[in-house]
């Protein structure tokens, strides 16, 4: 396994953990927040969790505490920019899913009958 390789996988496990891309997110516009008002930027996390996610995003230099709350690193920065770029792909995605969708579902059998 390269090393580019390797790191990517370490950085999907670190994101694919609960929350974690939330708390990036809830983050990105550079604010710093307290626990608890993190804690309700995340929506639906236990304290426990929370906190969970806030030692191994600092642990991983993608977020810091300063006097005010957390705030992300210029990695983690970095890091919430590029996951931005995906809300307008997500956004395109979901329009063509649901377009696929529709497309094939199978049309109401009053219509079918009567096209028959």
């Amino acid at each position: 396994m390269s090393k580019d390789t390797e790191a990517l996988s370490q950085l999907f496990d670190l994101l694919e953990a609960r929350y974690a891309m939330r708390v990036i997110h809830a983050l990105a516009d550079g604010h710093p927040q307290t626990f608890r008002l993190l804690q309700d930027s995340v929506g639906g996390v236990t304290p426990n969790t929370l906190n969970t996610r806030l030692k191994e995003l600092r642990a991983a230099h993608l977020l810091d505490h300063c006097g005010t709350g957390y705030k992300l690193t210029p990695h983690g920065a970095e890091l919430a920019r590029r996951l931005g770029e995906f809300k307008p792909f997500a956004g395109r995605w979901q329009h063509r899913n649901q377009g696929a969708r529709a497309a094939a579902r199978p049309a109401p059998r009053s219509a079918a009958r009567s096209t028959a």
